[in-house]
């Protein structure tokens, strides 16, 4: 008896479907909004502001000049919670209290759910690196050396975009301190999503790759294994170390960055991709940690701890060669030529996520360094619009004391103006205006921050713009 083959054709949510799934998923108690700024030694709770969540068009790919768009800080911030429930975290103090929080996010309903809506997240967050990455052609041995050649990973290069922020920054060590946190959501389980890649079975490769994850994790010594390390610089800058406690100052462009490695991870048709972003990570961690040991150094003296970091100057530079001599070329060698434009794609993509995320970080202490300037653009732009000369889209808003806006951003730029009470506007972290009546600011877009209030009640209006200038 012949088959006729059932043709296979992943199934992925779409429009309402998605949406409504989406909106379940984030409706976890855990993910609620918060009523403090900071998530206390609580690593499973995190805000993903479901109440927005209907409101988004998830089944689109957005361009690169849209990734920094609200829709984008909620997709990463929703896969953030979705691959991290394969990890395991507990509380500093221990699980007393929060037996309920630890259930709930470990579930099998609330893992159930984010494997349902990862594709079609996924899809929104990296889908755009199918326009930006181009690896076709044919590809030789030969030619994938000359390549890797030509990225010169292993040579010094200049102050980054962010590094120059922090270094010119007019209060650099909160601009120091909101960099360290950016890194907090993949330093601190650091090596987890790469584990996904040695489980199996294909040959000598996945013992050298092990040997980095063994490295990672401080040779099963706890002192020494780099987390604990990047935990110590913290603390040194007087930072706390609870997993997530400073979600709420994540940028989009920072959660993007360690997300594509989870999603490297999960996806093991993506395993060649992720070998290139490996050996392009290593290969240029030894110069970055370099500059980061100065720049630290140059911030806060020598009550910085920089071991984290002087550790991988050292041990990446031997990373580095492993991911090249121990695993790209003995696959190339295995599997064929074939296997070469996923590598260099791995590569390629991870090169634009690091300039994107550099350009957003340098961009958000520019708008927490310019909190006062923004306030005074206040007075012409709320002038332009009370004289009729700029009409826009308003909503007017009425708050009690201590209501909390948890941070998000907007897609243009908008003006908030206070009529009666008092706001404490919020653009980073340490980074706040005080706003009375009469008075507000402009808000920029794409730039994160949020708002508490310190009033009994508040009434305030915010007036999208698009773009503020056009209102000058």
């Amino acid at each position: 008896m012949s088959h006729t083959p059932f043709p296979y054709e992943p199934y992925e949510l779409r429009g309402k479907e998605l949406r409504d799934a989406v909106v379940r998923y984030a409706s976890n108690p855990l993910y609620l909004d918060n009523e403090e700024w900071e998530n206390s030694d609580n690593p499973y709770r995190r805000q993903l502001r479901p109440q927005v969540l209907a409101h988004l068009d998830l089944d689109r790919v957005p361009g690169r000049d849209e990734l920094l768009d609200y829709s984008s800080l909620a997709v990463q911030r929703l896969l953030t919670t979705v691959y991290e429930a394969d990890l395991v975290f507990l509380p500093k103090s221990g699980l007393k209290g929060q037996w309920e929080d630890f259930r709930r996010f470990y579930s099998p309903t609330n893992r159930v759910l984010g494997e349902m809506i990862r594709p079609a997240l996924e899809r929104y967050a990296f889908g755009f690196l199918d326009k930006e990455v181009e690896t076709s052609g044919k590809w030789t041995a030969e030619s994938l050396e000359a390549y890797l050649e030509s990225l010169n990973a292993h040579e010094p290069a200049g102050a980054s975009l962010a590094e120059q922020a922090i270094a010119n920054s007019t209060d650099r060590e909160r601009a120091a301190r909101m960099w360290l946190i950016q890194f907090a959501p993949d330093f601190l389980s650091e090596a987890s999503p790469m584990i996904r890649n040695v489980l199996g079975y294909y040959g000598a490769a996945q013992s050298e790759w092990f040997k980095i994850i063994i490295d990672e994790y401080g040779y099963g010594v706890h002192d020494t294994k780099h987390s604990k390390l990047f935990e110590r610089t913290l603390e040194s800058v007087g930072l706390a170390t609870d997993v997530h406690r400073y979600w709420q100052y994540y940028l989009n462009s920072s959660l993007l960055m360690n997300n594509y490695f989870h999603y490297l991870g999960k996806n093991h048709e993506l395993f060649f991709r992720y070998v290139g972003a490996l050996y392009y990570t290593e290969a240029t961690l030894v110069d970055f940690c370099r500059r980061a040991t100065a720049l630290l150094k140059d911030v806060f003296g020598d009550r910085a701890d920089t071991q984290y970091f002087t550790e991988h100057v050292h041990i990446d530079q031997h990373h580095g060669r492993m991911a090249l001599e121990k695993l790209i070329r003995p696959l190339v060698e295995e599997h064929g030529e074939e296997i070469i434009p996923e590598i260099v794609r791995g590569i390629e993509e991870y090169r634009r996520i690091q300039d994107l995320a550099d350009e957003d970080f340098a961009t958000q202490i520019g708008w927490m360094d310019n909190g006062p300037e923004f306030k005074k653009l206040h007075a012409p732009v709320w002038d332009a619009i009370r004289s009729g000369r700029v009409t826009a889209p308003v909503a007017d808003i009425v708050e009690p004391y201590g209501e909390l806006s948890n941070t998000h951003c907007h897609d243009g730029d908008e003006l908030c103006h206070i009529v009666s009470g008092t706001m404490k506007f919020v653009s980073g972290f340490d980074s706040h205006q005080i706003l009375e009546a009469g008075e507000g600011t402009v808000i920029q877009r794409n730039r994160l921050h949020g708002a508490i209030i310190e009033s009994e009640e508040c009434v305030y209006q915010i007036h999208s713009v698009g773009d503020y200038k056009k209102c000058m």
